[in-house]
């Protein structure tokens, strides 16, 4: 099933992404403390999060390419989403500690001037971050997949923040030590920010949340549907990267059993045009 096959290689670009922040988490914490920058070791604490993000990413991949069982009726497709909202916790609790810790430098007064391999350091991995970032985005338009294109924003985070780094780190070689704090402050304030949208998504997902702007894209397909005579009740939820739609239509009562099929096999293949991973459960009433 084209499903499983995308879902599979989904995990190429959640195994980069943790190969990726493994690599630089060490270096920007080795060379953050033996250069004394407070923001360098701030964007490695930050990669070690965004490790435990992927590494979830990946496990929830892996579970969500189990077929149905006699307890999951429809499969496991939401894994990566409770997965993500596991992740979104961790990093949280990493984001305070880097606020506090920034906090406590600035309020006791620490300004030691990083080295200029710090700053090096911090530039070289945001332009591999965006490189990351851009392969994943590309992955995830090719697969459809929503968890390889949280990834995806996620690593673009990174960029950025190592990009401020490099420039708070900067500002802090060329007489301003206090910026390299400031910048650990903000990061810190980022990879909170970064946690509430990650978990905001997935409770989102959870409770079967459903845009309202699709309903309508959808409707209108519906309608457009020759033998309907009027869409009673639509809904949708998602399973991952599937969608559920769950509809009721109303048709001319003298239509016999075949007639009346053919109609919901249009309803179905056009809503499965419009959304290839997609089940349709279509219920006909006579229109009285």
């Amino acid at each position: 099933m084209e499903l499983y096959s995308n879902l599979k290689e989904g995990e190429k670009g959640a195994w980069l992404s943790i190969i990726t922040y493994l690599l630089l988490s060490a270096v920007k914490l080795s060379v953050g403390i033996i250069g004394s920058s407070e923001a360098l070791k701030a964007d490695g604490l930050n990669n070690t999060t965004d490790i435990i993000a992927s590494v979830a990413v990946l496990i929830g991949l892996r579970i969500s390419q189990k077929p149905p069982d006699q307890n999951h009726h429809y499969g496991h497709l939401r894994a990566e989403t409770i997965a993500s909202l596991i992740a979104s916790f961790v990093m949280a609790v990493v984001g305070i500690q880097v606020l506090i810790n920034a906090v406590q430098n600035i309020g006791e007064g620490r300004t030691v001037e990083p080295s200029i391999l710090t700053g090096v350091v911090a530039a070289g991995s945001a332009l591999v971050m965006y490189v990351v970032y851009r392969y994943n985005l590309r992955l995830a338009k090719r697969i459809k997949s929503s968890a390889v294109r949280a990834a995806a924003f996620d690593n673009r985070s990174d960029a950025l923040v190592s990009f401020g780094t490099a420039i708070g780190i900067t500002g802090a070689i060329f007489g301003f030590p206090i910026i390299d704090s400031i910048t650990a402050l903000l990061i810190g304030v980022l990879i909170i920010y970064t946690a509430a949208g990650i978990f905001k998504e997935a409770v989102y997902t959870l409770s079967d949340g459903f845009s309202i702007d699709e309903v309508e894209t959808l409707s209108h397909l519906v309608q457009n549907v020759e033998g309907v005579i009027l869409l009673k009740d639509i809904k949708g939820r998602t399973h991952g990267n599937m969608v559920f739609i769950d509809l009721t239509v109303t048709v001319d009562p003298a239509l016999n059993v075949f007639q009346s099929h053919r109609i919901t096999e249009e309803i179905e293949r056009k809503i499965s045009k419009a959304k290839p991973f997609s089940t349709v459960l279509v219920h006909i009433e006579p229109h009285l």
